[in-house]
């Protein structure tokens, strides 16, 4: 498995685009994107668990309802969540896409990401779908343009692109994922597209995307805010050419590695690109009795204001460690946990067997003085690992939120 450049247009017979079709009141932001593939694909996705859920959620569960779709279009500026006409703009979006594209209007794959209760005019897409899919194109630009397309409070950039070999077959997957704010996932992500040339079955498909969510996005806090519009979606056009993937096999497990592999990384992106964020966090827990018990404990201490606001002061305060393993409701035993910090700049070990021991301030603090920060635990309990993805929490957190509408 490799890195390579493309994003979502790496894998064969992918397009994209991105465009400002005015959804958005700064002209310079891109605000409507499309991903294409040439023939029908095999999809999936995975939805926010919020009980107050975007009408491009409803749309797209009803279009995908047969594992079929062969295109994503997405709109930022505007998250068409409650909303009294929701339900109409965002099907209506799909059938205008649909009579540019010459295809079916529920196989498409639709989201919106913005702010909620905001009413959303079917004018920008009446008037952008059209230029949206005349500028279709297949390469790294298209690619670069239909991920600004999805940006909101973002500052960064969030795509990936791996080639792998499946079946004997030399085959690509491509990625593009936003997320700022309002991100503690608990289904999938904010918003994430996914494409792949493998062939793979719906039914798989599905299977292998709700395992990576698990180990992934899931695994992801910014604020601990789960949003109205998450989700995670995925075509796989089949031609990379392949033998089909229809039953859980070696096969299947590289395709997984190689999806899960994506995400993760992404999931990093997105955490160190938090709303203010100046620090990636990762929580590494290791030793626990189950995979539940590990995740339970990794997403608990990325999640805790408290943490993030020690790890914005470079601050060892490894007590509020301990303080979010104790009431992550995971099986766990105060008593075993060793934990210690690290980064680029060394380790330091700061408790053992849920005591503190003795350690040096000067050296804690230059460790969490960098970037990337690793909260290390071991519950000494059994055998299972997992991590959490987070990031620092800073006064310009609370700035870029007090005038979000803005």
């Amino acid at each position: 498995m490799k890195i390579i450049d493309g994003g979502v247009c790496a894998p064969k017979g992918f397009m994209a685009n991105g465009i400002h079709a005015g959804i958005r009141y700064n002209k310079s932001k891109l605000d409507l994107s499309l991903i294409k593939s040439d023939v029908l694909a095999n999809a999936a996705a995975v939805y926010t668990s919020n009980l107050v859920k975007g009408a491009p959620i409803y749309v797209t569960k009803a279009n995908i309802n047969d594992g079929k779709a062969i295109a994503m279009l997405c709109n930022s500026g505007n998250a068409n969540t409650c909303n009294a006409d929701g339900i109409e703009i965002a099907t209506r979006c799909c059938e205008i896409l649909s009579e540019n594209l010459k295809i079916k209007s529920n196989d498409v794959i639709v989201a919106s990401t913005g702010v909620i209760g905001q009413p959303l005019s079917i004018k920008p897409f009446e008037e952008g779908i059209p230029l949206l899919v005349k500028g279709l194109e297949s390469n790294s630009l298209a690619a670069t343009k239909a991920c600004q397309g999805i940006m909101t409070t973002d500052t960064k950039i969030k795509q990936i692109a791996l080639e792998f070999e499946i079946g004997g077959k030399t085959a690509k997957l491509g990625a593009m994922t936003k997320g700022s704010g309002m991100i503690s996932p608990s289904m999938a992500t904010m918003l994430c597209f996914v494409t792949t040339d493998v062939s793979i079955s719906s039914f798989m498909l599905d299977k292998a995307l709700h395992e990576v969510a698990d180990e992934s996005f899931n695994m992801l806090s910014v604020d601990g805010d789960t949003s109205t519009n998450d989700m995670l979606s995925i075509m796989a056009n089949g031609l990379a050419g392949n033998e089909l993937i229809n039953s859980y096999n070696e096969e299947y497990d590289k395709f997984k590695d190689a999806l899960s592999f994506a995400c993760k990384e992404l999931a990093k992106q997105m955490a160190k690109d938090g709303e203010g964020a100046t620090k990636l966090i990762i929580s590494r827990v290791n030793g626990a009795k189950t995979i539940e018990d590990a995740r339970c404990v990794a997403k608990s201490i990325i999640k805790s204001s408290l943490l993030k606001a020690a790890m914005f002061g470079a601050d060892a305060n490894w007590g509020r460690v301990l303080c979010a393993i104790g009431y992550s409701k995971a099986n766990v035993d105060i008593e075993k946990v060793d934990m210690s910090f690290s980064s680029k700049k060394g380790e330091i070990i700061v408790c053992k067997k849920g005591a503190g021991i003795p350690f040096s301030e000067e050296i804690a603090k230059e460790i969490l003085l960098e970037d990337e920060i690793y909260i290390n635990v071991n519950l000494n309990d059994g055998f299972s690992y997992s991590e959490g993805y987070g990031c620092d929490l800073t006064y310009d957190y609370v700035k870029i939120n007090g005038d979000y509408r803005s």
